[in-house]
Order: C-alpha cells, then sequence, then structure tokens
C-alpha cells in the first residue's frame, strides 16, 4: 500500500471518529478517571466501514514484522482481531488472532486465551480500541508471557495521551496509536 492511500484511509477512518465516536459530557473512564468527553471505539469497529478502515491500517502497520499472532484484551479487541483475521485472508496474508479474557473461563476450556493456540516462543502484537493507561494492555501481556508468547509492542486506534505510552513503556512494550487525542475534535 503507499503512502497516500494509508492517508486516505487515516482520513476516513479519522472522520468517522469526529462524527461517530466521540461523545461530549460527563464520564467515568474504566481507569476510573473522570472526562468531558468519551471515545467510544467499538461504535466505529463494528461498522462495516469502521472495521475495514481499522484492519486495513493494522495490516499496513504490521506487514513488515515478525508475528505470529495479534490480538488484545477483550472487549476493545474483539471486533479488530476479527476484521483484522477477515481481511488478512481475504488479502491473502493470513494472520491468527486471539482475545485476552479477564479471568480464565470456569467451564468448557477453562481458558483465559481465546483463539487458535499459541505457544511458547511465539510473538504477539497486542490491540485495543483506546488506551488511556493502558492497564488492559499491560494486564493482556502479563497473561502472554504466562504462557511464554513474547509481545512485540501495541497499536492503539487512539491514545488519550493520560499515561498508556509510559506505563506500557516501563511494561516493556511500545505503544504505536494511529491517532493521539490531539487528532480529534476535542
Amino acid at each position: 500500500m503507499k503512502n497516500e492511500e494509508l492517508g486516505e484511509l487515516k482520513t476516513k477512518l479519522l472522520k468517522l471518529l469526529n462524527r461517530e465516536a466521540l461523545k461530549k459530557g460527563r464520564f467515568v473512564l474504566s481507569s476510573g478517571k473522570i472526562s468531558n468527553y468519551y471515545l467510544d471505539g467499538r461504535i466505529i469497529t463494528l461498522t462495516p466501514e469502521g472495521a475495514y478502515l481499522v484492519a486495513n491500517i493494522i495490516l499496513e502497520l504490521i506487514k513488515k514484522r515478525k508475528i505470529d499472532a495479534i490480538g488484545g484484551p477483550t472487549l476493545g479487541a474483539d471486533p479488530i482481531v476479527g476484521a483484522v483475521a477477515c481481511l488478512s485472508h481475504i488479502k491473502k496474508i493470513p494472520v491468527k488472532t486471539f482475545i485476552v479474557r479477564k479471568a480464565a473461563k470456569e467451564h468448557g476450556m477453562q481458558r483465559q486465551i481465546e483463539g487458535p493456540a499459541l505457544k511458547k516462543g511465539n510473538t504477539a502484537i497486542l490491540v485495543d480500541d483506546v488506551a488511556t493507561t493502558g492497564k488492559s494492555l499491560v494486564e493482556a501481556k502479563e497473561v502472554l508471557e504466562e504462557i511464554g508468547v513474547k509481545v512485540d509492542g501495541a497499536i492503539v486506534i487512539v491514545d488519550r495521551q493520560e499515561g498508556a505510552k509510559e506505563n506500557l513503556t516501563q511494561a516493556g512494550i511500545k505503544l504505536e496509536s494511529i491517532f493521539s487525542i490531539e487528532d480529534l475534535d476535542i
């Protein structure tokens, strides 16, 4: 993909984020912080256009990396990895995907990591829709490390720039964001 094509995808995604996902008011974030805006990434990643745009951009960002899979914490990563899996198949560059639960299921296979089996020595990239403090990404990394999977960075749609980058760096994860909160119409 050419830089101008990637730029067009990002422009379309930013317009969609500003129009559909950005809400203004008083909100309590998952981090417990109070904010005068909320960015509902799933409003975008659960639409055909948003899923397509996000998956295309992420595939472009990871295409030269040596990874075994891409995934992240449920619920933000769920629609992203589904779109990436589908589009990677269509483009004939299949990427395995996974989801990390907050805790292992108490029934069935009792897994905390869902998806094609990751194994010791694999390398993965984490994804999520929005990063505030980065806590859920750090927790996902810890779960993957327990089974010997190395995390080679994290990609989010929007970094709210409220500590995620610093917290992830401290945990040994490089954060890459498609947009920062400064790019949106706050």
